[in-house]
């Protein structure tokens, strides 16, 4: 059986013709010292998650001072280079620069198994043993806390869209929640972002994501870049998001900062269980504590080629998930 698709009509005339993208994406930190220090070894992920929408035609990565780099995968697919350090240094500088093909035909128009079509479902034996661990909460003290606020989106006993129960909760954390700029290493706990009403974009995922879990989902952090208002330069910068594992379909992303599915302007690198597992840059230095001066992050990406980028509004995505939910099971 199929889901019928959307009417394009609901997305506003929106003609979706292929999309492809030739980006160049330049992302530069420099950590700053007051003196030389020691710099322990460096987990770096910055390098996008290649599959049938995006490939990497090109790739450099810049390092300084002297080091060793040892690429691995890791449980999750997750490209990730390994810095061992030779020398001290005042400054640490990793500058990633690439060229990347990036694809997509139509962001709305993907098939749900009949069965996960109304939530509750649940996941067949095989899958679930797949999605085992990211079923279970990392913040397990905080599910009583999240599960008393799931309870204005869904109880038990209730029958209700999938999609649309996730686009409910995706879009009250958009609407209702202050977005803040943290520059504090790590995740807020899920309660802290409840209690502060405020939070930064993986702070806003990981709420999602827990949530997502408390009602028996696979869900995982994603982290990466995202083209604000198109691939201009000015407009990028890194983000985080969610994904939902969802029958049919696979893994949907879902973006509570913004409050919308996620389309052709998100660009993944890293998925993970844990939040904190997939930060861009992750390290130590030895040495004293107030050496630390500063770090500055600076991303771009610029248009090699690139056909229109359709963006869509939270009217538009509000549109598509209400017509998911009137959609009529029809045979293939």
């Amino acid at each position: 059986m199929k889901i019928s698709s959307v009417n394009q009509d609901t997305i506003d005339h929106q003609e979706f013709l292929p999309i492809h993208m030739k980006l160049r994406i330049q992302h530069r930190t420099t950590y700053r010292y007051a003196e030389k220090v020691v710099f322990g070894r460096h987990r770096l992920m910055l390098r996008p998650r290649e599959g049938h929408d995006i490939q990497i035609e090109q790739s450099v990565l810049h390092v300084t001072p002297a080091h060793r780099i040892d690429w691995i995968r890791d449980v999750y697919g997750n490209s990730i280079a390994i810095v061992n350090f030779t020398e001290r240094a005042s400054e640490l500088m990793i500058y990633s620069d690439l060229l990347l093909n990036h694809f997509e035909i139509n962001p709305f128009d993907f098939y749900i198994e009949p069965e996960a079509v109304r939530y509750p479902f649940f996941y067949d034996h095989k899958t679930l043993l797949e999605l085992s661990a990211l079923t279970q909460q990392v913040y397990s003290s905080d599910a009583m806390r999240v599960r008393e606020w799931l309870g204005q989106f869904w109880r038990s006993g209730q029958t209700t869209g999938t999609l649309s129960l996730l686009q409910q909760l995706n879009g009250h954390i958009h609407r209702t929640f202050r977005y803040q700029i943290r520059n504090e290493p790590g995740v807020q706990s899920p309660s802290t972002t409840l209690q502060n009403n405020s939070g930064s974009c993986r702070d806003f995922a990981t709420l999602f994501i827990e949530s997502c879990r408390c009602l028996g989902l696979g869900a995982r952090f994603v982290s990466g870049y995202i083209l604000s208002g198109g691939a201009t330069g000015a407009g990028a910068s890194t983000h985080a998001w969610a994904e939902v594992y969802l029958p049919g379909v696979g893994w949907k992303g879902f973006d509570p900062t913004l409050g919308l599915l996620t389309t052709s302007q998100h660009i993944p690198v890293a998925v993970s269980q844990h939040p904190e597992n997939a930060m861009p840059i992750s390290g130590s230095f030895t040495g004293r504590s107030s050496a630390f001066l500063n770090a500055e992050v600076t991303v771009r990406v610029s248009e090699i080629g690139v056909q229109q980028i359709p963006t869509f509004s939270t009217l538009q995505q509000t549109q598509f998930i209400d017509a998911q939910a009137r959609k009529t099971m029809v045979l293939h």
